[in-house]
C-alpha cells in the first residue's frame, strides 16, 4: 500500500493537469473564434468607411468645379447672381495695412534715394 500511494498521487496530479488544461484550450479557442468574428466585423466597418470615404472625396471634387457650384446654386438652392447694390467692394489686407499706417511709420528710404537730390 506504501507503493501504491505515490503513484495515485502522481496519477491524480496527471489527471488534474491534463483536464486543467484541456480547459484552458478550450477558453483560448473560444476566445480566438470570438476575436475572429470581432475581426471580422472591424473589417467589414472599415471597407464601409473606405467607400464613404471614396465617395465624400469625390464630393469634394465635384465641388471644386465652379461651375458645378453655380449649378447646384441656381438650380437647388434658387439661388441668382447678386444685384449691383449688394455688391460690396472690399479691400485688400494690404490695402487695409496701408490705409493705416501713417506716413511717418513708413520705411526708411534705400541708399539709392537717401542719395537722390529733390
Amino acid at each position: 500500500m506504501t507503493r501504491s500511494r505515490p503513484f495515485l498521487v502522481l496519477w491524480t496530479l496527471a489527471v488534474v493537469a491534463s483536464v486543467a488544461a484541456f480547459v484552458l484550450h478550450l477558453g483560448l479557442r473560444g476566445r480566438i473564434f470570438k476575436l475572429g468574428y470581432e475581426m471580422g466585423r472591424e473589417r467589414s466597418e472599415q471597407a464601409r468607411l473606405r467607400e464613404s470615404k471614396r465617395v465624400l472625396e469625390l464630393e469634394v471634387a465635384s465641388f471644386q468645379n465652379p461651375q458645378r457650384v453655380e449649378v447646384i446654386a441656381k438650380t437647388l438652392l434658387g439661388m441668382q447672381p447678386p444685384t449691383p447694390d449688394r455688391i460690396i467692394p472690399m479691400r485688400s489686407p494690404n490695402d487695409s495695412e496701408q490705409a493705416a499706417r501713417p506716413a511717418s511709420a513708413e520705411a526708411p528710404p534705400g541708399p539709392r534715394e537717401a542719395n537722390a537730390q529733390p
